[in-house]
């Protein structure tokens, strides 16, 4: 019986789950001090900067969704972006009550400035790993995306 308990006990510093988390915690409080301190963004700020910049034009369902932030967050974000003019909403044809997303003058030029910042970062993340290595990571990363998005929608039907 002991035998079993300790093949079943959760050993949290082998857990995936857990260890994504707070490497995405350190690198994303990493990032968030030095874009708040130079360019006054939250880390979710500039998640919906970035987001938009590559898609101009989304909901801000459909930012939430890409960037993994619940409503209150993304709402947050986006009326912040809006009142210091990085972001404005535009009322989409479709559906009155959606407005799609853009990045004003202001937004774009943060983009600009923190792309450049954000790759340098990556780029000093992964030092020291091949490009063989580094790209076996991002098919590892892109598999567990399709896979957790697969589980997601295996538990929404109230499978196991």
């Amino acid at each position: 019986m002991a035998i079993s308990k300790t093949l079943n006990r959760l050993a949290l510093s082998n857990f995936l789950p857990y260890r994504l988390t707070k490497l995405s915690g350190i690198i994303s409080r990493s990032l968030a001090e030095r874009y708040s301190r130079q360019f006054e963004v939250s880390i979710h700020e500039w998640r919906v900067i970035a987001i938009i910049g590559e898609t101009p034009g989304l909901t801000a369902r459909e930012v939430g969704d890409l960037a993994s932030l619940d409503k209150v967050n993304i709402s947050r974000a986006i009326d912040k972006l809006e009142k210091r003019g990085r972001l404005e909403r535009k009322v989409t044809a479709h559906d009155r009550r959606a407005f799609a997303l853009q990045l004003t003058d202001a937004g774009e030029e943060i983009l600009r400035a923190i792309g450049p910042l954000a790759l340098e970062f990556e780029t000093r993340l992964l030092d020291g790993f091949s490009k063989s290595e580094v790209a076996t990571i991002r098919s590892f990363l892109d598999r567990l995306d399709t896979r957790a998005d697969e589980l997601v929608d295996i538990m929404k039907e109230g499978g196991a």
